[in-house]
């Protein structure tokens, strides 16, 4: 029996990695959901021919800061249909919400409670604020850095959990932990927000303590002491982007990583495609007295985004952190275009077995370093972000299965798309109808073509448009369409924890 459908999708390679089904077939869409998957299904008052083309279950970004309508256009060209800021988050939880309610979004979007900002508020560094972008919200603070140097006492480990425990019961997806920008925390602190996340059965999202690769207080040492967190509470600790923060040692840490995961320990991991990272200016680490002795980087691998400006020494980043604490700037930590072993520890952390792709992308910032909160489109030419913010998963795609076959098609739309969907599943139902091509799941589904795909942005112009996309519905709603953006897709929904 045939029927008809709001979109058929005709006779594409339709792939959906979580049962493996690879087919050449039609896919049928009513409303925002998937009902129909086969051969002479029926007819569509919306027909698109995908002949040629893969059809696969859109991209699920872990780390995406820039939540935007902008930044929402970007991703969607990279094949992303959700996109969530977990590792640094927000506070309140509720506020954000409604804030990004007043947007148009165009990917589907949520948030973690933001662990930074409950240790700022508690010791009287900011006033939490969700109308505060959570990057801007994280420049604040850069002439009392108690916040970031010092141990709390029990009553204000009890504080923040508190602020975090109401952001878990409004719906954040998770804790974001970034614990590299606040090192001076103790551990039994951190141990009374795991126990938290493990109470509530949500992952936490963590930037390692320490970026070096020298001992004491190694990249090495920093995993050790997440891999204990999670054998010692039971939380479910997921580290972000493995590659930047692992630097020279990416290959010890997968290792420790796959040895905890080996003895079922709770630990996930993700990493994107690029060997330059993205920050804040008043990151602490920039003034470590000995950063280019702990890192291997010197000063000029800095880069401030919004001039492109490459810094001297300390004093020269010092000055750039007091002008503007909330600029951007670019480390490039790992030269992967002319370095071949900066590539293969690149490629180490990018095919890690079960590891997921995130973008780590950053807001669209203007020249005078404010973020743009704009609608216009194309983007203007003066923005700038990372690479990352518009090719993470088009990249990933082109180099590592049709140029350099590292991995093989469903195992790479795995880790866009069902591996990121099991690390927050379990305490965001929502997602479970996500990341599949399967009936009775939601129809956010990308539509590319394999032999063009690629990323375009560059490290001087971050704003140009991926390639290869050439459908992409969210909630069955078309955000791009024969490779053109409807700009009046609104499609995006919210995502929720359970508690929320």
């Amino acid at each position: 029996m045939t029927q008809s459908f709001d979109i058929l999708i005709r006779n594409g390679r339709v792939i959906d990695p979580e049962t493996g089904f690879d087919e050449v077939c039609d896919v049928g869409i009513s409303g925002h959901t998937i009902v129909a998957i086969g051969t002479d299904i029926g007819g569509g008052i919306r027909e698109i021919d995908a002949t040629g083309l893969i059809v696969s279950p859109g991209f699920i970004d872990l780390h995406g800061h820039g939540q935007s309508v902008a930044a929402d256009r970007m991703q969607a060209f990279d094949g992303v249909t959700t996109s969530l800021e977990l590792e640094v988050g927000a506070l309140p939880v509720a506020g954000w919400y409604e804030e990004q309610a007043k947007t148009p979004r165009v990917l589907n979007y949520g948030t973690s409670a933001a662990w930074i900002f409950a240790r700022k508020a508690t010791l009287g560094v900011i006033e939490l604020d969700a109308s505060v972008h959570p990057i801007d919200q994280m420049g604040k603070g850069s002439q009392d850095m108690r916040w970031s140097t010092e141990a709390t006492d029990a009553g204000q480990t009890a504080e923040i959990v508190g602020h975090l425990r109401r952001g878990l019961d409004e719906g954040a997806i998770g804790i974001g932990i970034p614990n590299g920008y606040a090192p001076g925390a103790g551990v039994k602190e951190l141990s009374c927000v795991c126990d938290l996340a493990f109470e509530y059965g949500t992952p936490t999202f963590t930037h390692i303590a320490y970026m070096s690769n020298i001992d004491p207080q190694s990249s090495v040492d920093s995993y050790v002491q997440l891999i204990g967190l999670a054998g010692a509470t039971g939380a479910h600790m997921h580290i972000c982007h493995l590659n930047s923060t692992s630097l020279m040692d990416i290959e010890r840490v997968v290792e420790l990583v796959a040895r905890a995961q080996a003895q079922g320990l709770p630990v996930t991991t993700e990493a994107y495609p690029y060997g330059t990272g993205a920050t804040v200016v008043s990151a602490g680490f920039f003034t470590d007295p000995d950063f280019s002795k702990r890192t291997g980087s010197p000063y000029d691998a800095i880069e401030l985004i919004r001039n492109h400006h490459r810094f001297t020494d300390v004093e020269d980043i010092k000055r750039a952190r007091d002008e503007a604490p909330a600029d951007l700037v670019m480390w490039h930590f790992l030269d992967v275009d002319v370095n071949a072993e900066h590539r293969r520890l690149l490629d180490l952390s990018v095919t890690y077995p079960g590891g997921s792709i995130a973008s780590d992308a950053m807001p669209w910032i203007e020249p005078d370093g404010r973020i743009y909160t704009g609608t216009e489109w194309p983007l203007p030419e003066n923005l700038s972000a990372h690479p990352r913010s518009s090719g993470t998963f088009t990249r990933f795609l082109r180099d590592h299965v049709r140029e350099r076959r590292t991995l093989p098609l469903v195992e790479a739309l795995a880790k866009c798309t069902i591996h990121p969907a099991r690390v927050i599943e379990g305490c965001a139902p929502q997602i479970r109808r996500k990341a599949r091509l399967q009936v009775g799941c939601d129809a956010d589904v990308v539509v590319f073509d394999l032999e063009r795909i690629t990323d375009r942005a560059t490290f001087t112009d971050m704003n140009r448009t991926s390639e290869g996309v050439v459908h992409l519905l969210v909630n069955g709603a078309p955000a791009i369409s024969d490779g053109e953006l409807d700009i009046a897709a609104r499609g995006g929904r919210p995502l929720r924890s359970a508690a929320g």
